[in-house]
């Protein structure tokens, strides 16, 4: 098996905090893990999931293709991820994705760990939604396939916060 990390293309002075034009601290981005479902092999989708995070200001972890649930786990548990991206070209999404998040849900520490998956998802073609209640089900916060394109995902990024930046911002 083979486990690829795509190296951040962003400034090497980016965990600097960065300021606004009244000096205060900004709001980071979110710590987001990116992977594939274990049966996926394909890595330009998963680039192209950081490069997009990364310029939208979130700190990516990208964890590559092929990636046991196993593997899935423990590398939510050294991230610590604020959300966790699951991509999927190959078709095999609906299978391979409610399998892992149904393995993230039985860990007591990664429960609430927000967690979506996007692509293709099935391999019978692409029938608007036809994955997506199974896999809300299955216990994913979002779902998103590939017929909707990137504004969907986009959207749902801006209006989700992290529960740490909600309470800040409540101050």
């Amino acid at each position: 098996m083979s486990l690829y990390h795509v190296p951040s293309l962003r400034d090497p002075g980016q965990d600097a905090p960065a300021r606004n034009t009244t000096g205060a601290p900004e709001r980071r981005g979110r710590r987001v893990l990116v992977s594939s479902v274990s049966s996926d092999s394909h890595t330009w989708n998963l680039v192209f999931l950081q490069l997009l995070l990364e310029e939208l200001g979130h700190r990516v972890t990208n964890i590559g293709s092929c990636v046991p649930d196993d593997l899935l786990v423990e590398e939510c548990r050294r991230v610590r991820p604020d959300l966790v991206v699951l991509s999927s070209v190959n078709g095999h999404g609906a299978l391979d994705g409610a399998r892992a998040v149904r393995r993230l849900r039985d860990e007591p520490d990664l429960r609430g760990l927000r967690v979506v998956i996007g692509g293709k998802l099935g391999v019978t073609g692409a029938g608007a939604g036809a994955h997506g209640p199974e896999l809300m089900a299955a216990g994913f916060d979002a779902v998103f396939e590939d017929t909707a394109g990137v504004a969907e995902f986009r959207s749902y990024l801006d209006r989700y916060a992290t529960p740490a930046l909600a309470a800040a911002a409540a101050r």
